[in-house]
């Protein structure tokens, strides 16, 4: 158990996937200074179940992703952070938000990966390019079903989550997967219906 800075956002941050922030927000930029001074420069990311990001009042889910800071640029009127997901926590108790909101989490298991899933794997890419494919034909939105993933089994598995084209509540069920194949079958699941519809989309 630990105590983290967090950043509530409106969207879901998986592992290896990046993040880019416009940062504005006095506490937040309270909270960069303050984490840049140390190494690894982190923060946890959650998904807002309601409300809005800037100033407070939102409703938080329990589940998230460690960001850690890549890359920092001052522009005019903001900063640019970019940052990369690294591990997954569990929100235990959210502390006060003065100066920023902060909480005190556990980190979820890593996923294993063995090689008798690959077949499984197999199954979740195609998934997921198939329906990529017919999402580009409703939306520019979206990933390319082309995209190139990354080597590392683990890594990939993630990537292909956060491409998934569905929605944000979508997204925080496969984060919370406890293994690598219910991971993978969530992803088989979650595509087959959003697949039928985008082609129910064709048919009305």
């Amino acid at each position: 158990m630990t105590t983290l800075p967090m950043f509530p956002l409106g969207s879901v941050l998986f592992p290896f996937m990046p993040l880019q922030l416009r940062v504005f927000e006095a506490r937040y930029l309270t909270m960069l200074q303050q984490i840049l001074a140390d190494e690894p420069a982190e923060f946890g990311v959650v998904l807002i179940e309601r409300g809005q990001e800037v100033g407070g009042g939102e409703h938080r889910f329990g589940v998230g992703t460690v960001a850690q800071i890549v890359e920092v640029d001052t522009v005019d009127g903001f900063v640019a952070v970019v940052a990369q997901g690294r591990r997954r926590i569990e929100v235990l108790a959210w502390l006060d938000d003065d100066p920023y909101p902060q909480s005190t989490i556990n980190f979820l298991p890593d996923l294993v990966w063995t090689d008798d899933l690959q077949s499984v794997r197999e199954a979740a890419e195609r998934a997921v390019r198939s329906v990529l494919a017919v999402a580009s034909e409703f939306t520019d939105d979206t990933w390319p079903s082309d995209i190139e993933l990354a080597p590392e089994p683990i890594a990939a598995l993630w990537q292909l989550a956060a491409i998934t084209p569905v929605g944000p509540l979508d997204q925080v069920r496969m984060l919370k997967a406890a293994t690598a194949v219910e991971l993978m079958t969530t992803i088989i699941e979650l595509c087959a219906a959003a697949g039928e519809s985008f082609r129910s989309s064709l048919t009305d």
